[in-house]
This record gives structure tokens, sequence and C-alpha cells, in this order.
């Protein structure tokens, strides 16, 4: 099944173990009773059929009763994947989908080309950043979504795709005959910030991102420090997420652990991964971005860097979804995807947070929770979740922000979509060679624009709105721009988590200097707030 998983492969690979014995005649009675209750479901199933005022079509009646058995399991991550979800899901995962290399976007209501991917066919037949897609093969995009265009341009691989396009300067609009090939993007960002620290964001854990991430370590190699962004990361494939740690750690220590079900065996199976290479990054001091959404295949790289005292963890504390998801072939091009088992950090924290069928936590006291000592004797607690070396909150909008977005929703003014558009023409107009940039004449412009939709003066003239939207501005332009080290910048302005791990790695010389200095902030901050010592809270 290759690499197709949420957070692990099959455990195919892991030695057997000698089962229990099992007594021959109670193996015959489970076998007599397993038979009898086959029998029971399939009469249940005929009478249904048959009889049942609610007439149901024999599919439905056999969907509904797998989905029953998901159900009965009582966890939140099993699920049966029909087969167009199957593609939605092997792109999420792995990002790879067969198409052009293309991103689109709907700006001035047309549906434009934002991005055109290296080294893929789109990039080969000449279509550039900025062209509107009019049509493809031989129907016209007037009347088109953005996913409506997303579909008709998407298709197996090999097969030839006609798409029409609209450039600025040409009299008429052009058609590129574009073979369609497999396209992989990217899920890593990265970038010097403040002059001598290394950024990378990985944004999931997909299929190459290690490798994204090897080379973006090469680009920072002189850096004083690295900040690796897993805030807001779901996780993805163990494998990728092994390859990763290994990218930190020495040769030999050890990366993660699985105890799961292996068809035939009752008891667990356990296995465990070490590094097997030397560390890329030397003795870099090293700090992690993690938050409440930061999950799965992330939380073991993050897991593995804290428990070997390699890397300071810093936000919120972490989704907590520690177990082990397998992906099964079924028939009719479905899929099954179950819980096999559970993984564990280096010094055996197993990760997984309790929740419910609708995957909402359970109810924990914090101060019963277990704790571990690292090599360095740093206090880690192990009970669902990574716990933040240093617990901070992100920012929060201001009331006045607060009032302008309530404003702007309840005049339905596009407010995200008028921002990337902005963006996207001071970004073209800059690279014709002209004075693109968000210049006080741009923001102008965009607060009369918002007056003439409604939004009061009281609000687009406040100082702190005024503010607000310069900074989405300059965000969006820079992003659009593919100035990723000076988005990071921009990001920061409002971004306290980011701004403290900057600060921590300007002024420490050693991943230990690190420690220490954080160890202080959180010192200071309890004193000023009278906060009860800890690792971070949810």
């Amino acid at each position: 099944m290759s690499r197709f998983l949420l957070l692990l492969f099959l455990l195919s690979g892991v030695p057997a173990l000698h089962a229990q014995s099992t007594n021959g005649a109670q193996r015959g009675a489970d076998a007599r009773n397993g038979a009898n209750e086959a029998e029971v479901f399939i009469q249940a199933f005929q009478a249904i059929r048959s009889y049942s005022l609610n007439s149901l079509g024999d599919s439905i009646l056999w969907e509904k009763a797998i989905e029953g058995l998901v159900e009965g399991l009582g966890d939140p991550y099993a699920a049966v994947f029909t087969p167009s979800e199957v593609e939605a899901f092997e792109e999420e995962t792995t990002g790879n989908y067969a198409g052009i290399g293309v991103q689109i976007s709907d700006l001035n209501q047309e549906i434009t080309i934002t991005a055109v991917f290296r080294g893929t066919p789109a990039e080969a037949a000449g279509i550039q950043v900025g062209d509107v897609i009019v049509g493809v093969d031989d129907d016209s995009a007037e009347e088109w979504t953005t996913a409506d265009t997303s579909r008709r341009i998407r298709g197996e691989v090999g097969t030839m795709v006609d798409v029409i396009i609209r450039r600025e300067g040409m009299a008429e609009p052009m058609r590129y005959p574009i073979r369609r090939d497999q396209v992989h993007v990217s899920s890593v960002i990265s970038g010097r910030i403040f002059g001598d620290i290394g950024y990378i964001a990985l944004d999931r854990v997909a299929e190459n991102s290690a490798a994204e991430v090897d080379s973006a370590l090469v680009e920072l190699d002189d850096t004083r420090g690295i900040i690796l962004d897993l805030r807001q990361n779901p996780g993805g494939l163990l494998d990728e997420s092994l390859y990763l740690a290994d990218l930190f750690l020495e040769e030999g220590e050890r990366l993660a652990a699985v105890k799961g079900r292996v068809p035939g065996r009752a008891a667990p199976v356990e296995e465990a991964w070490t590094a097997q290479a030397p560390t890329r990054v030397g003795d870099v001091p090293i700090v992690i971005l993690v938050d409440r959404f930061t999950a799965s295949a992330a939380e073991i790289l993050a897991g593995a860097l804290q428990d070997h005292d390699r890397a300071l963890v810093m936000g919120e504390r972490t989704f907590g979804k520690g177990v082990v998801q397998t992906v099964l072939a079924l028939p009719a091009g479905r899929r099954i995807r179950l819980t096999t088992g559970e993984w564990f950090t280096p010094l055996g924290r197993g990760l997984h947070r309790a929740r419910d069928r609708d995957g909402t936590p359970l109810p924990e006291q914090l101060d019963t929770i277990r704790t571990v000592r690292s090599p360095q004797g740093r206090e880690l607690m192990a009970g669902g979740g990574i716990f933040p070396d240093l617990g901070m909150q992100e920012d929060t909008l201001r009331l006045v922000e607060r009032e302008f977005l309530g404003e702007a929703s309840a005049a339905q003014y596009p407010l995200g979509v008028r921002l990337q558009e902005i963006a996207f023409d001071q970004v073209r107009a800059m690279s014709a060679g002209g004075t693109g940039g968000i210049t006080d004449g741009v923001v102008e412009a965009f607060l009369t624009e918002l007056s003439g939709a409604g939004i009061s003066a009281g609000l687009t003239q406040d100082p702190v709105v005024v503010d607000y939207l310069r900074w989405r501005l300059s965000l969006a332009f820079h992003q659009r721009a593919g100035n990723d080290g000076r988005a990071a910048e921009v990001r920061a302005e409002r971004d306290p988590v980011l701004t403290q791990a900057v600060e921590l790695l300007g002024a420490s010389s050693s991943q230990a200097d690190l420690f220490l200095r954080a160890n202080q902030v959180e010192t200071a901050r309890e004193a000023r707030e009278g906060a009860v010592p800890g690792n971070g809270g949810d």
C-alpha cells in the first residue's frame, strides 16, 4: 500500500512474537460463536431488507452496516473512505495530485493563477502567475468557481488538457495544451529572519517533507539558531517524521517506538527506531513552536527532540494524537482507517490524549499527570500531547479589531479575498518594474473602499484598525511575493511566541544556554503574574 497513511504504515516488518497458547476447545467454541453471530447478522440484514417499512437498497444497507461497525469501536479516528474521499485524503497526506502544477484563486472575480510550481507541466508550457483561466478544453470558465476549475484541470497522469488563458497585454486568449503529470506541493517554507535566525515552517508531515527540510537546513547552515514552526501541523506520515527527527539527532539515538496489533497476534507487538545518520545541524540551538493543533507525526518530531534535550518547545500543549492509524484497502475503491496501536517518545511517553467518539478530550487532573526526566534532568510531563517547556499563548484580536471584523462580515464584505487581490496586484506591479508595495497610498485607497462598502468611518479611521489592516496587507504581499523570511518577520509583529523565540535565540550561545534563558523568562513571568509553576496548560 506504499505510503498512503494518515500516521503510520502497516506494522508488517515487526518481528513475530510467540503468541500465548490457547486451549483447542476454547478456539473451537470461539469459532462456533463467531459463525453463529455472523448468521444472526445476515438474517437480520435479510429481515430488514424484506420487511422494514423504511425500504432501502442493498448498497445503502451495507453502507450503514459498515458505519455501525466503525461507530461501535468508539474510535474518533476510525473511518471508511469513498473513492473520492480516498483521492482527497491521499492529496492531504502526501501533497501529491495529478494535474498541471498551478495554484488558482478567485481574484477580482476571475480565476487567476497565483502560483506556478517549479518543475511542473504548467511551468514547462509557459503558464505565468497572473494568467486568468477563461476556459478548459472547449468549455468556458466564466461561471466556474475555483473548485469547478480545479476539477476540470485535474485528471489522470498522461492525459491532455487544454487550458485557455487571458494574459495582460495580449489581444486574444491563448490555448495551452498540457499533459497532466504527478505534482507534489511542498510542505515547507523557510528563510532567514532578523539577520541570522533560521526559520522553517512545516505545515504537514507529507511525502518528501524530510528532504525539503534538509534542503532548508543547507541554506540556513550558518545561522545562530533554528526555529522549527509546527503550529497548526496536523501530522501525516510516520516514516517522514522519523526521517525528520533523524536530521536533528545523533546516530543511534532513539526516535520513537510503537506498540500495536499485528494480524494473527493477540498480544501487542513493539517496534522502535533509532537515528541512522549524524545530525545535520551540529550544536546550533533549536526552538520548536507548537500549538493545540499540532498533532500526530508532528508530535513525534517535537517529542523526540524534547526528550533528547535537543530543542526548546514553546507555545501551547499539543493535540495529543498518539495512536497509530493504518489504512487498508477495501473492494470498490474504498479504504478503511483503523487505530491499530500507540506510539511512544524516546523516554517512553505515551502522548495520546483520551477523547470521546466526537473527539472531545475527556476530563483530567493536570496535577496527577506523571513526569519523566530528560538526560539533562529537565522534568517533562507525560500525559497526552506535548507540554511546552515554555508555555505561551498566541496573540488575540483587540476589541476594536473584532468590532471591525464583525461589521465587515455583517456588510458581507469579502475582506480576505480583497486583501489577497490587493497584495497580488502590488506584486504584479512590482514584477513589471513598477513601485509595487504596501504604501500609504495603497492603504488609503483600501480604507476608502471599505467606507464605500458601508464600514463605519469610526472604524476605518481608528489607528488600531488602520495598523491591523496595514499589517495584514503587508503579510499577504510578502507571502504572494515568495519572500518567506520577510513574511515571517512581518508575522512576528503580532506573534508573541515567534518574537520570544527570536529573542531567546539571539541571546543564547548553546542549547543549554537556551534552556537556562527560557527558565529565566518563565520565572520572571510567574513572579509578575503570580502563576503556579508548570510546563504549560491546555
